[in-house]
This record gives C-alpha cells, structure tokens and sequence, in this order.
C-alpha cells in the first residue's frame, strides 16, 4: 500500500492514481497540485487554513461524481456539495471497498488549531489497510485510541508536534509504517525534522521519507 501513497509536499497526499489505475483516487488537503492531477473520487480536507484547503485545487480534480469531505469550517470556505464532518464520525456514500473515519486533530497551545475548532485527522480504510492522515496536530491522547497500518504525522513543530512527538506518537498509534509530513519549506527551520524523525523510529514501525512528487514547488 506504501507505493500508492504520493506525498505532494507540506501536508498534501494522493492515494492511488498513476502509476496504479486500480481503485479509487483519493486526495488529503490538496494544494499547489502540478498540472494535469488525476481526477479525485474522494476529496478529504482537514481544516480551512490555506495550505490544507485551497478551493483553486479541489476544482481541478473535481469531477461530477467526487465526493469531498470536509471539516465544517472548510466545507463553508468551499461551498457546493460538501460533507460537512466533525470528529468521531464515519463517511456514507463512498466508493465501493473505500470508508473514511474521522477523528480528532488539534494543538494544545496554539489558538488556530484549538479543539474547539474541530480540525479534522482522517482514517481511510481500504484493500484491508487503515491509512491514518494526523492532520495539524500535538501529540494528542486520542491516538492511543486510533488503529492504522500507515500513520501519516505531521513532524515540522511550529504549529504542529515536532519529530520527537510524533515518535511518541509511532509508539501510540503502533503502524506498520510511519511517513513524515509538513515539515520543509513552508515551515521554517523543519527542512530536516522528516529525516531525523525516520532516523529516531526503531523497533515495531518502519518509517519511510517519501519523495515529493511535486518537488518544483516545495523544494
């Protein structure tokens, strides 16, 4: 499964699509996509911050039949047919084989990410594998709580945990795999949390830096 999870720098991921064309594509907070994206038949959108929801983004992978599911701030910033969800609750209305779970995100001191204003993290299952999107997270006890087989966790500081927290969080959440995100360019002083973070991981998980596909932009 790690080889159909593309990471298109910061935050922003692709499940499926080229080289495979096997099952749905599923996208997690697009943003500065590179020119002629696959189609989406799933949307996921975490929270309204402009690096996580870009309206520009999710029309051009929008297609008449693509679901898009959204926290209730960002489906407001997006509009039309939106799904809006709060944490602790599971997607209707998915492609076959595909569900979605949503659970909570959130920082413990900064404002922006407050749990009142219901960040989204998202749990995507399919072909037997549960895909763990963070979200702009801390180190939060409700992960001990989340089952995955991949965890995709936010590593960059700043304005989420930093790479020492999400190892505590590998020890938590107990994946197969652990990929690193937003960290790098967008977030200053992170160009290598994702390298130390795969370096401290040891014992249960194997944690992978995957490439950026859209390296023009986030490099």
């Amino acid at each position: 499964m790690i080889d159909r999870i593309h990471w298109l720098g910061h935050a922003s991921f692709r499940i499926n699509g080229p080289p495979h064309s096997d099952g749905p594509v599923i996208y997690i907070d697009p943003w500065r996509l590179p020119p002629r994206s696959p189609k989406a038949d799933i949307i996921l959108v975490s929270h309204d911050h402009h690096d996580h929801c870009s309206p520009e983004d999710i029309e051009q992978i929008t297609k008449k039949q693509t679901v898009i599911i959204a926290s209730r701030r960002a489906a407001d910033v997006i509009g039309g047919d939106v799904h809006a969800m709060r944490p602790w609750q599971v997607a209707a209305k998915l492609p076959k084989g595909v569900s979605v779970r949503t659970v909570p995100a959130y920082t413990l001191d900064h404002a922006y990410h407050d749990q009142a204003y219901e960040g989204l993290g998202f749990v995507v299952s399919w072909q037997r594998k549960d895909i763990y999107f963070a979200g702009d997270t801390d180190l939060i006890p409700e992960m001990a709580h989340i089952c995955c087989d991949i965890a995709l966790l936010p590593v960059g500081g700043a304005y989420t945990m930093g790479d020492e927290d999400a190892v505590e969080a590998v020890k938590l959440l107990k994946p197969s795999i652990a990929v690193p995100m937003h960290f790098g360019r967008e977030i200053p002083g992170s160009r290598d949390n994702g390298h130390r973070f795969v370096q401290m991981v040891n014992g249960g998980a194997r944690a992978v830096e995957l490439p950026i596909e859209n390296e023009k932009v986030f490099v």
